[in-house]
C-alpha cells in the first residue's frame, strides 16, 4: 500500500461540507480484497481492539486495504476525543487506486492520524504483529496532545461555537486565538475574549492596577486603599499604614500570577513580595474580608458571575496533603493549561508557606474533615474552583461592575469583587472592586465547578453582531461562478453591475484579485485562497468569485456558502482525464459543489439549455433561476409555469420574469452582446442579470451596469476583445476547448468578413481527442489556420500538440492554408501582416496579458516584439 498526494480540504468540497484530509492510495493486488490477507484482521484487532466493524463488500467491489485505512484514521481521531464522523473511500478508474477521505476537526491531527493509521496497517500486515513496534496508547496520546495544543481554548471556542450556531462564518487567522467573524465590511475580530473595538489605551489602563483603581474611585466604585511600592521595607511600611491584613500583587499582572492575599506578618509579606516582583512592579492593598467574585461584563450588561474559592483539599486522616492534591489533580476536568475547565493544583513556595500558616507541610496527614488551603488567592489558573452566582447578584453590585468596565473602556471585562455576599450592595459590607481584567478567561462561567454554566460566548457574539433575530449574520453577498465557458466574463460583468450600484466589490478570476476596482494580485486567482483574502478585506461590500475546478479539488471552497451560485454550462466538459475526473458527469459532481452550498435564502443560476447543468437544481438548498435564450425550452416552460424566476430572450429583449411580472432590457442596450449578435455573450449577460437579481439588486442598477460594461482588452482581457487593424477585424479570445470553439465560430459567422483566419495552439494537458476536435470545428469556418507552439507543452513531447491540431484539420471543408509557427507572438505577427481590409482574424491567445499587450502595440504601430526561440533550439 502506498499513499500519495495528501491534501487538506479546508472548505466544502467534492465529498462533503466537512473539513477533511484526502489521499490517493495504491494497493497491491492482494490488498484490494482484505479477505485475501490471511490473519490480517486478527492481528489488526490485537493492535487496535477499539476498532469497529470492518467494511463489508458491496456492489462497488470488495473492501480493500484503503477502506481499512479510512476506518482506522477515523477511529484513531475518535479515540483521541476528536468530534469526527465522516469518511469515504472511492475507487478510481485505475485498478487498485482509491481516493480516501476522512474528516478532521484539526488539520494537524487529521494528517497525523492518517500517518499513524498507515503505520498501524503496516504493523498488522506483518506476520509478527505483536513485535511490529506499534504502540497504540502512545499514538492516541500523541493525537490527543496535539489536539489539545492546537485547538481553540474554552474561552475562544465558546465564542466561535456561538457564532456558528447563528450561522456567522468564522475563520482562525493564526494558530492562536485570533479569529475573524463575518466577511468584508461586516467582519469583526476577537483575540480570545477581547474584541476589535477595545482600544489599546483601555487595555493598558486595565493592566495598570494603580491607575485602574484611581479611575474607578473617581467613578464612585468602591476600591481598597493602597499604593505601589519599590521594596519589601516600603511594602511593610504601607501595610502598617493602611492596617493588616494586606494583599500584595504585581501592578500589571494577570491570571492571579504573583498575587498573595491575607498577609498578616512580615515573613509572609517578604515571600509574597518576591513572588509579585518576579512579574513586575509591586503594589500593596488593604485586604478586604469576604469571598472572591468574578463579574463578567459584556457591553453594558453583567452576563455572568462566579464565586472563586482558593485551591484546597479535605483531610481524610489517612493521606498526606501531597497525596490528597494528587487525588484532586486526577480529576479529568483538571489540566496543566487552560484547555480544560479546571487547572491542576500546584506546589510552590506560596503553597508551602500557606500550609505553614496552618501548621502543616506537604507530608502532613490532616485529620478527617479539615479544609486545607493551598493558596490564598482563588484564581482558576492556580487550581481554584468556581461556583456560579449569576442569579444572586444584587442590582447595585451589577451596576458597579458595569460602571467599572465602562470607566476603563473595556467591551469585555472581568471585574474582580471581594465582599461577604453579592446579595447586598458592596458599600453596605466594606466590599470593593480589587481588579479589572481585559480579555478575561471565560471557562469559570462556561463550566463552573458547581452551579449552572452560562453561555457567555453567545453574549459576546450578540455584542458584536446584535441580538438574535435583530442583528447581523456578518455576511456580505457572495456570488460564485463556475462552468466550462464564460466564467470569467460572467464574473467580471456581474462584479461590474454590483460596483455600478455603489457596492464596494471584491472579485477573483483567472486574471487576478480586484477590490473596489483596484487589482491587488495577479495571475490565476480563481482558487479558495484568493476568495478568503477578499472576504478578509474590510472594504468589500459584496464579492464575486470565479470558482475553478482545480481549487475545489485542491482545497475545497474558500467560503462556507454563497448567496448565488452560477453555473454557465458544462457542454462536453474540459480538463477531462485529470485528477480522476474522466466524464462530464464526474465534472458535474465537482462543479455542483457551489450549488450544494447555496444559502437556503439564496439562488442557483443555471443554464436550462444544458441538461447536466439544469439537473443541478435538485441539490440546491435555495431556489433556482433558470436562463436560456429559448423561453419555450421544456425546462424553462415548466419553471415559468410554476411562477419561478427565469431569464430569457424575447425578440430583441432580455427578459427577467417571475410569475406575471416582467422586466425587459433591450439587447441594443447591452454592448457586450453587439445587439444580440454574439450568442455566447447573450448567455453571459443573462447569467449576470440573474446573479444580480438573486442578491436583490434593483433593476436601475442592473440596467446601468449592463450598459456601461465595455468588453475591451483592459476590462475583460481575452474575452472576445474586438480590435481594428488597417480595416480588418481582429478578435482576441482565450477559448481553449471544443465548446468554446463552437461558440466562437457561431459569433464569427455573424460578423461579415472577406477572408477569415485563426491563430491557435493547444494545451498539452487536454486529451488527444479534445485537441483534435478544436481544429475540426475551426476547419469548417476559417480559410487560413496558423498553428503555433510555445515553450510550455504541459508534459507533451515537442511538436506533439501541433501534430494533433493538424490531424484535426485533415479533410477540413473550408481551410485551404495551414502554417506551423514556433512562438505565440511570431504567429500573431504573421497573421497581422497578412491581413487586408475586410478580413477577420481570430487570435486564440495563451499568454493573455502579454499577447494582448503585443497585439495593441502592433495595432498602434509599434515595433513587433523580438522573435521567440523555437523550443527545440532552446
Amino acid at each position: 500500500m502506498e499513499l500519495t498526494r495528501i491534501r487538506a480540504l479546508r472548505g466544502p468540497n467534492l465529498w462533503s461540507r466537512h473539513t477533511a484530509v484526502e489521499t490517493i492510495v495504491r494497493c497491491e493486488p492482494d490488498e484490494r480484497d482484505i479477505s485475501r490477507l490471511s490473519g490480517f484482521e486478527t492481528r489488526l484487532r490485537a493492535l487496535f481492539p477499539a476498532l469497529g466493524a470492518m467494511p463489508a463488500s458491496s456492489q462497488a467491489g470488495p473492501r480493500s486495504l484503503a477502506h481499512v485505512l479510512e476506518l482506522v484514521t477515523l477511529t484513531l481521531q475518535t479515540e483521541a476525543g476528536c468530534p469526527v464522523t465522516f469518511s469515504r473511500t472511492s475507487a478510481t478508474v485505475e485498478a487498485g487506486v482509491y481516493q480516501v477521505v476522512v474528516e478532521y476537526s484539526e488539520e494537524a491531527v487529521g494528517k497525523l492520524a492518517l500517518e499513524l493509521a498507515e503505520q498501524l496497517l503496516n504493523a498488522a500486515l506483518s506476520s509478527e504483529a505483536a513485535s511490529a513496534g506499534f504502540e497504540l496508547d502512545a499514538a492516541v496520546a500523541r493525537l490527543r496532545e496535539i489536539d489539545e495544543d492546537v485547538r481553540l481554548g474554552p474561552s475562544t471556542g465558546s465564542i466561535v461555537n456561538a457564532a456558528a450556531a447563528r450561522g456567522i462564518p468564522w475563520r482562525r487567522l493564526t494558530q492562536g486565538s485570533l479569529v475573524q467573524f463575518g466577511w468584508g465590511s461586516s467582519l469583526r475580530r476577537i483575540w480570545a475574549a477581547e474584541v476589535d473595538s477595545t482600544s489599546a489605551v483601555s487595555e493598558s489602563i486595565a493592566q495598570d492596577k494603580d491607575l485602574s483603581k484611581r479611575l474607578l474611585a473617581a467613578a464612585g466604585v468602591p476600591v481598597p486603599v493602597g499604593r505601589p511600592v519599590s521594596s519589601p521595607d516600603e511594602a511593610w511600611a504601607v501595610a502598617e499604614e493602611i492596617g493588616l491584613p494586606v494583599v500584595l500583587k504585581p501592578q500589571d499582572g494577570n491570571q492571579g500570577k504573583g498575587v498573595t492575599v491575607n498577609i498578616m506578618d512580615r515573613a509572609s509579606l517578604d515571600i509574597a513580595y518576591a513572588a509579585a516582583a518576579e512579574i513586575g512592579e509591586v503594589m500593596v492593598e488593604k485586604f478586604l474580608p469576604g469571598s472572591d467574585y468574578r463579574m463578567l461584563v459584556v457591553g453594558n450588561q453583567l452576563v455572568a458571575a462566579a464565586r472563586r474559592d482558593p485551591p484546597h483539599v479535605n483531610g481524610d486522616g489517612v493521606h498526606t496533603v501531597r497525596e490528597l492534591v494528587d487525588q484532586v489533580n486526577a480529576d479529568p476536568r483538571r489540566g496543566d493549561g487552560h484547555a480544560t475547565s479546571l487547572t491542576k493544583i500546584r506546589f510552590d513556595e506560596i503553597a508551602v508557606a500557606r500550609l505553614a500558616l496552618q501548621g502543616l507541610t506537604p507530608e502532613s496527614v490532616p485529620p478527617k474533615g479539615q479544609r486545607v488551603i493551598l493558596r490564598n488567592n482563588a484564581n482558576l489558573s492556580t487550581g481554584g474552583t468556581a461556583t456560579d452566582v449569576t442569579d444572586d447578584v444584587h442590582p447595585e453590585v451589577a451596576a458597579r461592575a458595569v460602571a467599572a468596565a465602562q470607566m476603563i473602556g473595556l467591551d469585555i471585562c472581568g471585574v474582580d469583587v471581594v465582599c461577604e455576599s453579592v446579595l447586598r450592595p458592596m458599600e453596605e459590607q466594606s466590599g470593593g472592586v480589587v481588579e479589572v481584567n481585559a480579555a478575561p478567561g471565560l471557562r469559570m462561567h462556561l463550566s463552573p465547578s458547581y452551579g449552572k454554566g452560562r453561555n457567555v460566548g453567545e453574549a459576546v457574539i450578540n455584542h458584536l453582531f446584535g441580538p438574535v433575530g435583530h442583528g447581523s449574520d456578518g455576511r456580505i453577498p457572495v456570488i460564485a461562478v463556475t462552468g466550462t465557458n464564460g466564467k470569467t466574463t460572467v464574473t467580471r460583468l456581474t462584479a461590474h453591475i454590483l460596483a455600478s450600484s455603489g457596492l464596494r466589490t471584491g472579485m477573483t478570476n483567472t486574471d487576478g484579485v480586484y477590490v473596489n476596482g483596484r487589482q491587488i494580485d495577479s495571475g490565476d486567482c480563481s482558487g479558495p485562497k484568493s476568495a478568503r483574502n477578499v472576504l478578509m478585506h474590510p472594504e468589500v461590500d459584496a464579492a464575486v468569485f470565479e470558482t475553478a475546478r482545480g481549487g475545489v479539488l485542491r482545497e475545497g471552497l474558500g467560503f462556507d456558502r454563497c448567496q448565488v451560485a452560477v453555473v454557465t454550462n458544462l457542454g462536453a466538459g474540459d480538463h477531462l482525464g485529470l485528477n480522476y475526473i474522466t466524464t462530464v458527469e464526474d465534472l458535474a459532481v465537482l462543479k455542483r459543489v457551489i450549488v450544494q452550498n447555496v444559502a437556503p435564502t439564496g439562488y442557483a443560476v443555471l443554464n436550462a439549455a444544458d441538461p447536466i447543468t439544469a439537473a443541478m437544481a435538485s441539490v440546491c438548498p435555495g431556489q433556482v433561476i433558470y436562463f436560456a435564450a429559448d423561453r419555450q425550452h421544456p425546462v424553462m416552460a415548466t419553471h415559468r409555469a410554476q411562477g419561478k424566476r427565469c431569464v430569457y430572450i424575447d425578440a430583441d429583449n432580455l427578459v427577467a420574469a417571475e410569475g406575471a411580472w416582467r422586466e425587459l432590457i433591450p439587447l441594443r442596450d447591452i454592448p457586450l452582446t453587439r445587439g444580440g449578435a454574439i450568442g455566447f455573450q447573450v448567455e453571459n449577460a443573462m447569467a449576470s442579470v440573474a446573479a444580480a437579481w438573486g442578491i436583490g439588486l434593483d433593476w436601475a442598477a442592473i440596467r446601468s451596469g449592463l450598459a456601461s460594461f465595455v468588453n475591451d482588452a483592459d476590462n475583460a482581457p481575452g474575452r472576445f476583445n474586438v480590435l481594428d487593424h488597417r480595416g480588418a477585424t481582429v478578435i482576441a479570445d482565450y477559448g481553449h476547448n471544443p465548446d468554446a470553439m463552437r461558440a466562437l465560430v457561431s459569433a464569427v459567422e455573424a460578423m461579415p468578413a472577406r477572408r477569415r483566419s485563426v491563430v491557435i495552439s493547444g494545451a498539452g494537458d487536454r486529451r488527444d481527442e479534445d485537441i483534435r476536435e478544436q481544429t475540426q470545428i475551426l476547419g469548417a469556418a476559417f480559410d487560413e489556420v496558423i498553428l503555433y507552439q510555445d515553450a510550455c507543452q504541459r508534459g507533451r513531447e515537442d511538436g506533439e500538440v501541433l501534430r494533433l491540431l493538424r490531424e484535426g484539420l485533415v479533410g477540413a471543408p473550408r481551410t485551404g492554408q495551414v502554417d506551423e509557427i514556433y512562438g505565440e507572438f511570431v504567429a500573431i505577427d504573421t497573421a497581422l501582416d497578412r491581413l487586408e481590409p475586410g478580413d477577420l482574424c481570430l487570435v486564440l491567445v495563451d499568454q493573455v496579458e502579454e499577447a494582448l499587450a503585443h497585439l495593441k502595440q502592433r495595432i498602434a504601430g509599434g515595433a513587433p516584439a523580438p522573435l521567440q526561440t523555437p523550443p527545440q533550439a532552446a
